[in-house]
């Protein structure tokens, strides 16, 4: 199932090589890498509002995620990544509502927000808005990760080792529904997965739910969230529309047997950020 010509493990070399220096890093207990939005310890005070794009802008009035919640639990705490615009803050905490209505096991939450968002030091170009949430796949059947385990979690991927479909092991009906129970959520833009992961969902589901679900280099230990421009953010810049339909077709069939690298040619020129970025990052 899932079969076809992978050629990712040469393709991505130089890209495993970085990250892989970015786990040794971590690990060495060296102090990580750092901006002056990385170095600014709260959020800045006054109404929340998302500004800019979510690869170039800032949150303002954000609020921090509470560590542990019903269905969830924070992981690499370390990092100060868990706030966000207060409306992806009630998203996480009614996601993991759900999720443990539903009988689900707790989930993970991975990086965020900084507390005034902005450009990360390193692991992403988004995460910028206070809009967007990583969600890891595996689903914890403990009540609560210990202190060790939530800042060094085990992320297995859900992908089979030759890259040629989902693990069946890791990946099923519980993740299926944590998916779904997100993307059900009216104020959600987009959820990125990996490719595979996507032709999984467009083989064995189906609904217009999946058109939410997108299809991205990556992501195959976790999901990405993004929700749409809240109210009361009149400097947000929304994200182009989805593509009608649930994109199960024969252009994600092939991006899944033969992932492509974005910006393969080098990073894009870095952007101006917003002024309103400026007042936010330098306001007591």
């Amino acid at each position: 199932m899932f079969r076809g010509r992978w050629s990712w493990p040469v393709r991505f070399a130089p890209l495993l090589v970085v990250l892989v220096a970015i786990s040794a890093n971590d690990a060495t207990g060296k102090p990580p890498a750092s901006n002056a939005w990385s170095r600014v310890a709260a959020p800045s005070a006054g109404p929340a509002a998302a500004i800019g794009e979510f690869a170039n802008g800032c949150v303002a009035g954000a609020a921090p995620l509470p560590l542990d919640g019903p269905g969830y639990a924070v992981v690499r705490p370390s990092r100060k990544r868990f706030y966000g615009h207060p409306e992806l803050v009630d998203f996480v905490e009614r996601l993991g509502a759900r999720a443990a209505a539903a009988g689900l096991p707790v989930f993970y939450v991975g990086d965020m927000a900084q507390p005034r968002g902005g450009p990360l030091p390193f692991g992403h170009a988004s995460h910028q808005t206070g809009l967007d949430a990583d969600i890891w796949f595996t689903a914890d059947t403990r009540a609560r990760p210990t202190a060790a385990e939530r800042e060094t979690p085990v992320l297995p991927s859900m992908l089979l080792p030759d890259l040629s479909g989902v693990d069946p092991a890791r990946f099923g009906p519980r993740q299926v529904s944590l998916l779904r129970l997100a993307a059900s959520d009216p104020r959600v833009d987009r959820i990125f997965v990996n490719p595979v992961i996507k032709l999984a969902l467009c083989r064995s589901d189906g609904g217009a739910w999946l058109r939410r679900i997108r299809p991205w280099w990556g992501h195959d230990d976790h999901f990405h969230v993004r929700l749409a421009c809240p109210e009361g953010s009149p400097l947000c810049v929304p994200q182009r529309p989805a593509p009608d339909g649930d994109g199960c077709d024969a252009a994600l069939e092939a991006w899944a047997h033969d992932q492509k690298l974005p910006n393969a040619a080098g990073p894009p020129a870095k952007p101006k950020p917003p002024a309103a970025c400026r007042a936010v990052l330098n306001s007591r």
